[in-house]
């Protein structure tokens, strides 16, 4: 086995090459994936078959060979207020809400490349044959529970991992390696205490209950799940509890204490994409993804109807290079369509008069999960 200064040196570089946390834990067969045989059993994984994968609890059919596994962690936390302040109700033109997550380039990118820059480091130090596979929350590997035993964090009763100076709002990669490598954890060592004591903040502040008991969470009914995973209609109940998210939700991650005091980051990749009419804020963005009359558009707090009047073609050059893209186009009008439904819309007023009219045109829109949603969304403002 490698001593722990090489496990110092993987941890500096990573530091060097921009990642905020980084450690190496065994790759052995820990306790949580035998709760995940259960979760799975109830269906909490809804239609992410995906979870399933009997790869995720067995790190050895993942990786013929595997002994260790490096874990980074890379701050998104940008300066824009939350969730739970930035959307009133009354709201004179609907805005709707996009996780901070997304805000910016698609992080599977942003850590891929730096996860390669890692990886591609290691014969520097080690010098015998080796292999390191890259995985920027891409593969059969539940990022947290290696995290959890290389002492980057406790899982939170929001089933997130905390860490005490980072608090949730962070990315994970992890390179899982041939080499014998020294944890960062020794054999005496237990893995971070769970520090979210009784607070059940997250829990009560989730609107639709997914949470269904501390560090257990129904996907079924996260908002996350609804907007993002789920290709069907949005349940008729869950509607109203979803509110005005259109991608995602940082609810539970808003109210944590422990993100009161979480740094914030400059990186510009994270920072929200604003296009402007006649420019391109964004590699291959075209100014078609631009309201007509509008002076620019922001995924921070978006215009709900933007993003409800958006063709494909328009979805596809604004949603380039974006975590965005993996709700689909059908998905994200779905979404505006249902957040529409839940404003606040005052009579007579020329928003109103609009998006009434909007709708009224998606109604009868080819896509019948358009035209459901968009009939629900006219039906609570008439």
């Amino acid at each position: 086995m490698r001593t722990a200064a090489d496990t110092r040196w993987i941890v500096e570089r990573a530091s060097a090459l921009g990642f905020d946390l980084c450690g190496v834990a065994r790759a052995d067969k820990f306790p949580e994936p035998e709760l995940r045989e259960e979760w799975l059993a109830r269906g909490y994984a809804g239609e992410m078959k995906y979870l399933g994968d009997e790869r995720r609890g067995h790190p050895h059919s993942a990786m013929p060979g595997i002994r260790s596994v490096i874990i980074c962690a890379l701050n998104y936390n940008s300066s824009a207020p939350r969730s739970v302040e930035a959307l009133p109700l009354d709201q004179t033109e609907p805005r709707g809400w996009i996780s901070r997550y997304a805000w910016g380039q698609d992080y599977h990118e942003v850590l891929k490349h730096k996860l390669e820059s890692l990886a591609h480091s290691l014969p520097e130090r080690f010098d015998q044959p080796h292999e390191a596979r890259i995985y920027a929350d891409t593969g059969p590997w539940d990022e947290r529970v290696f995290a959890k035993y290389a002492g980057l964090g406790w899982l939170g009763k929001n089933t997130l991992l905390l860490n005490a100076k980072l608090g949730s709002w962070f990315f994970l990669g992890v390179i899982p390696t041939t080499l014998d490598l020294s944890p960062s954890l020794g054999p005496a060592d237990l893995p971070a205490p769970d520090l979210c004591g009784s607070c059940t903040r997250c829990i009560d502040a989730c609107p639709t209950g997914a949470l269904v008991e501390p560090y257990v969470m129904d996907a079924r009914l996260c908002i996350s799940y609804l907007t993002i995973e789920l290709r069907g209609p949005i349940p008729a109940p869950l509607r109203e509890p979803v509110g005005r998210h259109v991608f995602g939700c940082d609810i539970c991650q808003d109210v944590c204490p422990w993100n009161r005091r979480a740094p914030i980051t400059l990186a510009p990749e994270f920072q929200p994409r604003v296009f402007r009419q006649g420019t391109e804020n964004q590699p291959g963005e075209a100014p078609s993804g631009i309201a007509d009359g509008a002076d620019e558009e922001s995924l921070f707090l978006p215009r709900l109807e933007w993003l409800a009047a958006m063709n494909e073609e328009q979805f596809r050059a604004v949603f380039r290079g974006s975590p965005v893209k993996r709700a689909k186009w059908r998905g994200l009008v779905r979404n505006a369509c249902v957040a529409l439904g839940n404003s606040v819309l005052p009579r007579g007023s020329h928003h109103r008069e609009r998006i009434s009219a909007l709708l009224t045109r998606l109604s009868a829109s080819r896509e019948p999960l358009i035209a459901e949603s968009a009939q629900w969304a006219l039906s609570r403002i008439q």
